[in-house]
């Protein structure tokens, strides 16, 4: 190495040396794996595959549509099956996730398919870090709800220094790291055995006659076929059984984009709250930064257009939110940090189900035969008693071999705040893989599996069911 440059009160370094001063400074593995290859001694085995090589590229069948009379039309075309599993999870979001690996813990080979390219969706993609409502009083005694995967996860994220607030006993509702989450969650998927493929966008499905056998994924690679005995849908948006032809209903809701703020401790908050700012934003576990909610206006989240015109317009909000704190004594030395990857779509298909659970039912604490999880209290600081949850939301009245789980399932309107948080996507999710994998095991559709059967699994595998 170069002896360091003149005037440099620095003594000259060796490579190694410099890993070890970088690793300490926290640049992280990745930058001191790079050094230690190019450290290697003279005529060491490296890698053999330079950085920048041209190869042959990779064959792609054409099947490319035509216009027809002013009409686009798409010809027939067979497409290869990438992958056979026994239990498809399409939606790696907290519902996504729970349930891939509650699937693969029942012995069930599960493939997880998700269209970006992190675990979480919402929750760290869309930087909602809030998991919400974790607890409810039940029998007079606050109590978690979140149990099983969605506890596990929370945990091992809380062993992180910065990982989490608020979770230890008789605290509830934490707040995550987001780029700790997705780490965490990759852990946990790969110790399933979850056979994980990002970058995939589900495009249709597969039938045989009634029953869903699998779907058709659009990527760089083009259209692929993945076969499955059993689908979870946890898409968010139902893509998978309204591709199948199963009944929704199709809602408006509002569509925001979350953003964070630097340097939030360097700020003078009583001078801000002077001039009208009532916060900053929400706690993370980073003291020096804050995430920031936008609603947004309710509109179409299934209207790519919409979508288009909201990423910008929110942007531009944003901006002028940080600029006019940054303008204001005491907001100085904030800065704009982060923009949300994902627009906060919150509800847009709701599968028709063989139980439609209703607000009046959750507000009475209905007990069901077929309860599957608890749903925490929302708006009441965990007060109230939970409300059980019926396998039945999570079946489509006719097509087969297809679940929902997270904020597509069966609910009515006054009810869709309570079942969309992410909390309760890590509980229907938890569920609705659990029942795939019985499923797959009883040899028989998921609408026909056992329920004592599916409610003893759960309760194995950490649930919570009242």
């Amino acid at each position: 190495m170069p002896p360091s440059s003149p005037g440099s009160s620095l003594p000259s370094l060796t490579r190694r040396q410099l890993v070890r001063l970088l690793a300490a400074a926290g640049f992280g593995a990745p930058f001191a794996s790079r050094l230690v290859a190019d450290e290697a001694p003279k005529g060491a085995k490296t890698a053999t595959v330079p950085e920048n090589k041209v190869v042959p590229p990779t064959p792609r069948d054409r099947y490319p549509a035509t216009l027809v009379n002013g009409k686009v039309i798409q010809p027939q075309r067979p497409l290869a099956v990438l992958h056979e599993t026994d239990v498809l999870v399409v939606g790696g979001g907290p519902a996504g996730f729970a349930a891939a690996v509650a699937a693969a813990r029942t012995g069930a080979k599960t493939t997880l398919v998700e269209r970006y390219g992190y675990l979480g969706g919402l929750w760290t993609g869309g930087l909602v870090l809030l998991v919400y409502p974790t607890h409810a009083t039940e029998n007079g005694v606050l109590t978690k709800v979140v149990r099983g995967i969605g506890d596990e996860l929370l945990g091992r994220i809380a062993k992180f220094a910065s990982g989490a607030t608020n979770y230890n006993e008789g605290r509830r509702d934490p707040t995550t790291d987001p780029e700790l989450t997705k780490l965490v969650m990759d852990e946990m998927v790969a110790e399933a055995g979850v056979k994980m493929l990002f970058h995939c966008w589900v495009a249709d499905v597969v039938m045989d006659g009634n029953s869903v056998r699998g779907v058709v994924l659009e990527s760089k690679a083009g259209r692929q076929a993945v076969l499955a005995k059993v689908v979870v849908d946890a898409s968010g948006d139902g893509d998978v059984f309204a591709a199948a032809g199963a009944e929704y209903e199709q809602r408006l809701h509002a569509i925001g984009l979350v953003h964070r703020v630097g340097n939030a401790d360097r700020t003078d908050l009583a001078k801000l709250k002077a001039a009208g700012f009532k916060s900053l934003g929400s706690v993370e576990p980073l003291a020096s930064v804050k995430w920031v909610n936008l609603r947004g206006p309710s509109t179409d989240g299934l209207d790519v257009g919409e979508l288009s015109r909201l990423e910008m317009e929110h942007r531009r909000t944003i901006w002028k939110r940080v600029q006019q704190l940054q303008q204001t004594p005491g907001g100085e030395n904030v800065f704009w940090l982060q923009t949300a990857p994902q627009l906060g779509v919150r509800i847009t298909r709701l599968l028709a189900a063989t139980k439609q659970l209703t607000n009046a039912e959750a507000r009475a604490y209905t007990k069901f035969p077929d309860t599957i999880g608890v749903g925490g209290t929302y708006g009441s600081g965990g007060k109230n008693p939970g409300w059980p949850i019926p396998y039945g939301a999570l079946v489509p009245k006719k097509v087969d071999n297809v679940l929902a789980a997270g904020r597509c399932i069966c609910v009515d309107t006054k009810l869709v705040e309570d079942m969309r948080l992410i909390a309760t996507c890590l509980i229907t999710g938890h569920a609705a893989g659990a029942a795939a994998g019985l499923a797959v095991q009883s040899r028989c559709r998921p609408r026909d599996v056992a329920i004592p059967q599916l409610q003893q699994l759960l309760r194995r595998q950490g649930a919570y069911l009242g």
